[in-house]
């Protein structure tokens, strides 16, 4: 009996978690949909703070926050390695990472702020993101969970 009560609190907490917990408001969505007209596979998330959606569009994985009034906040973009700016890559090449193993790129367009490319990279046990400028100066680096 105690065996059959926790995988029903389990499962009912793990569709807790997954269930959106507001409606996405029309500000949102229209303001989404003014944007990225011509967005496919669109879903959207619930992140307290804000409303994200993901989507695809011309044939890169993405995903745009808005806040509750629909305000635009940033998007990312998902990109291969060989497709950051020349500057960047040539930064990144000089860097001390360079021989450290390349993961996930995304390029980052955030309001009020300049473009910035993310790297995921890894060597051992380690994997830091590194974020880089257009101009392909390391900007910071942080820690991966």
């Amino acid at each position: 009996m105690k065996r059959r009560f926790l995988l029903l609190l389990f499962v009912l907490v793990a569709a807790i978690a997954h269930a959106q917990i507001r409606k996405i408001p029309a500000e949102v969505t229209d303001a989404f949909a003014a944007r990225y007209p011509h967005a496919e596979k669109v879903s959207w998330r619930d992140k307290v703070s804000y409303f994200e959606a993901q989507f695809m569009l011309n044939g890169f994985e993405m995903s745009a926050g808005f806040n509750s009034k629909g305000d635009w906040q940033r998007t990312e973009r998902k990109i291969k390695f060989s497709d950051l700016p020349d500057d960047v890559e040539d930064g990144f090449l000089k860097s001390k990472y360079a021989d450290w193993e390349k993961g996930s790129v995304v390029e980052i367009d955030e309001d009020s702020e300049p473009v910035i490319y993310r790297i995921v990279v890894k060597k051992n046990i380690q994997k830091k993101y590194l974020f880089f400028t257009t101009s392909g100066k390391l900007n910071r680096e942080a820690l991966t969970l």
